[in-house]
């Protein structure tokens, strides 16, 4: 049986099972079970320590894991039906360790018979200088991107040899309620909260695919309630590409006292790249930043309907309006133990 939900025909099989949610601390995590509770699913969160805003939903179950290790995923994954996998070591640590641990979720979700939904993004492609689109050959040769490309070559192997399961769901850079860390939270959305210049990597007048957490947590469900998405990658839809220039003039109308905007050029990230080893990380993805970076999630629309997303003047509103709201209730936002 099937029902239309969000503008995307949705199997109802998924939902009758329990969705588990690994990295629910995660800003893309967090949306994850946001989206399954409205669509009235049973959850289990699974991060390493209780976010507190796993308190203002009571029916959640909630389990304390570290899912880089067999054990872990094992007791993670029990009894679940689909296992999101949002899950990830500190970006600096990808090379050492995201593959082992994905290789003990894949054991972790099989163990338990679910399907697995791989959480992705775009980076095992490399400069392309065109869109992307999901049949590019994976030409990424720095250590992040290579390791994006061993995990998606894991997942599919573990997939053809009837193991379990797979789908994988690629997004862009994001931003959304409860996304700090990435780079258009940490230099603009955060730096105008904060009454502090903008900003923007790279060039600001090139168009740049954003994703909004919430619609690409919807889309992550898609692929986990049809059968169609499995043994396959997908480009999770999004609202169209932006400048940033653009996205930073939404911002400041958002504002009540609007910031100056201001442009990082790839030299001064490569400079800062010696002396900080939060921008030493960046360089290796500069190429996202200093030209077009256009993704092409048509062929989600052709397999499964259109995903109705948010135009980023409203995505915009709602996330500082989430931020603000996180400042003045530091507690929902907090993780415990």
């Amino acid at each position: 049986m099937t029902h239309i939900a969000n503008d995307v025909l949705i199997s109802n099989q998924g939902m009758t099972g329990l969705s588990v949610v690994l990295g629910a601390s995660g800003g893309l995590g967090r949306s994850l079970v946001e989206a399954l509770h409205q669509q009235g699913a049973r959850i289990r969160a699974v991060s390493r320590n209780r976010p507190g805003w796993a308190n203002t939903l009571p029916a959640m179950e909630w389990v304390k894991a570290d899912v880089a290790n067999h054990d872990g995923a094992i007791r993670a994954c029990a009894g679940a039906t689909s296992v999101f996998h949002a899950a990830q070591p500190p970006y600096g640590e990808w090379p050492a360790l995201f593959p082992a641990m994905t290789a003990a979720v894949i054991e972790g979700a099989a163990a338990a018979g679910a399907k697995l939904i791989m959480v992705d993004n775009l980076y095992m492609y490399g400069p392309t200088g065109s869109k992307l689109h999901e049949s590019l050959p994976r030409a990424a040769t720095g250590p992040k991107g290579t390791s994006r490309t061993k995990m998606e070559d894991q997942l599919l192997a573990a997939h053809r040899s009837g193991k379990l399961r797979v789908a994988i769901g690629r997004l862009s850079d994001y931003y959304g309620p409860n996304g700090p860390g990435t780079a258009v939270s940490a230099l603009v959305l955060d730096r105008a909260v904060a009454g502090k210049a903008m900003q923007w990597p790279g060039v600001s007048n090139a168009p740049h695919t954003l994703h909004f957490l919430p619609d690409a947590a919807r889309g992550l469900i898609v692929l986990a309630n049809s059968d169609d998405a499995d043994g396959k990658v997908w480009h999770l839809p999004s609202s169209p590409p932006i400048t940033g220039s653009q996205f930073m003039d939404l911002v400041n109308t958002n504002l009540n006292a609007p910031v100056k905007a201001k442009t990082i050029s790839a030299l001064m990230m490569k400079i800062g790249g010696v002396f900080s080893k939060e921008a030493k990380e960046t360089v290796e993805i500069l190429y996202q930043w200093t030209e077009p970076f256009v993704v092409d999630s048509s062929a989600f629309t052709k397999t499964f309907g259109m995903l109705t997303t948010t135009p980023h003047d409203q995505a915009i509103r709602l996330t500082l309006e989430s931020m603000n709201n996180a400042i003045s209730n530091p507690t929902n936002n907090h993780e415990s133990e």
